[in-house]
């Protein structure tokens, strides 16, 4: 009989990992799911019907994800979000950066992919920035001063940095008791906020918030459950199939865009594969082009003038290097993060908001200074 290794179960990984970001594409694409769209909503004419589908898809994330551990289907503590280190300058300065980039690049990592399936030029210039820079965050230049000035500064834990153990410590409780408490409390406080107002309520925005939150949970289960080997007969190890950190994952998408594009340039190498974060970083743009020409909403765009392209690529490349150095994006730190209820992630899509916020205020101002 064949023994079941990391390599038998990739290319089932990948697929469902495709199938799951395909349905994102095409939700996304359908609903105007975007996170610097809601902020921008927020900020310019006080409307706060996009945030509530981003904080509902939240709490279905939290409460799907958080579900999985408590039955035992996987296991959260071995994500890359909640180890004891808390690397908080990281998470600040990366969000930051992610966020006033996500700005000035007209949407985040996973609607730049959006746009590119629906045939916006603009965002494959910015897509090919933000592959490069966070590539060179990763592993070159960029990953060097990273390293070497940002990580180090943090803060270690006496466990677990997830908002559950910290209650349990904090508390004197059953670490399983405070799971339940915190996601019932806070996916519940989110929903509530969601649900209070009239014009969210409606068919669309709700059914969009749950599938995107049960997309992220659905990536857990597959990278966590159906990749997972207690033991790889090669290395006697547990591994996690086609995961390019070597651990559980599930949505992000600044990393992979990465390492969709280092595929890419080295296919003839046979050691590199489809891993779970470049099949979803495919199964995006397919969904959004499906929809864009079922819709017939499909139409290429490019850039207004000089000053529309640099503000492009200066954002792709906040994004890359942002995203990485805050180990996600608004989809991998303020879902899929946020879903594990990790402290880092949740710094961090605060810095993301007051990023975008700042940028959008710079741009007001800049716009009422020429008038």
């Amino acid at each position: 009989m064949n023994e079941i290794t990391p390599a038998a179960l990739a290319p089932t990984v990948a697929w469902l990992a495709f199938a799951l970001a395909f349905v994102f594409g095409v939700v996304a694409q359908r609903s105007n799911f975007c996170t610097m769209g809601a902020v921008s909503d927020i900020v310019n004419i006080g409307d706060w019907t996009r945030m509530r589908m981003w904080l509902a898809a939240i709490a279905v994330a939290i409460a799907g994800a958080q579900g999985l551990h408590l039955a035992g289907a996987i296991d959260l503590g071995k994500s890359i979000y909640v180890g004891e280190r808390l690397n908080w300058l990281s998470c600040v300065i990366g969000g930051a950066c992610f966020g006033v980039g996500m700005t000035l690049a007209s949407g985040c990592g996973s609607k730049t992919l959006l746009r590119v399936g629906s045939g916006n030029l603009k965002s494959l210039i910015v897509l090919l920035m933000l592959a490069i820079t966070a590539y060179m965050t990763l592993r070159g230049v960029f990953g060097v001063w990273r390293v070497a000035y940002l990580d180090p500064v943090s803060v270690t834990l006496a466990g677990s940095q997830d908002l559950p153990s910290l209650l349990a410590r904090l508390a004197g409780i059953e670490r399983g008791v405070a799971r339940v408490a915190a996601t019932l409390l806070i996916a519940a406080a989110l929903l509530a906020f969601c649900l209070r107002s009239g014009e969210f309520r409606r068919a669309d925005n709700l059914v969009s918030s749950v599938i995107i939150g049960l997309v992220i949970t659905g990536g857990w289960y597959v990278s966590g459950r159906i990749g997972y080997l207690s033991e790889d007969p090669n290395t006697l190890q547990e591994a996690f199939a086609a995961t390019n950190s070597g651990r559980m994952e599930s949505f992000s998408f600044v990393a992979p865009v990465a390492y969709t594009l280092e595929l890419l340039m080295m296919w003839s190498d046979k050691s590199r594969i489809v891993t779970f974060g470049v099949a979803a970083t495919l199964g995006v743009v397919a969904g959004s082009l499906a929809w864009s020409l079922y819709s017939r909403t499909f139409r290429l765009e490019s850039f207004r003038d000089a000053e529309d392209t640099l503000n492009h690529l200066a954002g792709g490349a906040l994004m890359g290097f942002g995203g990485v150095t805050a180990l996600g994006c608004t989809v991998g730190q303020g879902l899929t993060g946020i879903s594990t209820l990790a402290a880092g992630s949740f710094v961090t899509l605060a810095a993301i908001v007051a990023g975008s916020v700042a940028a959008f205020r710079y741009q007001v101002w800049r716009i009422e200074r020429s008038a």
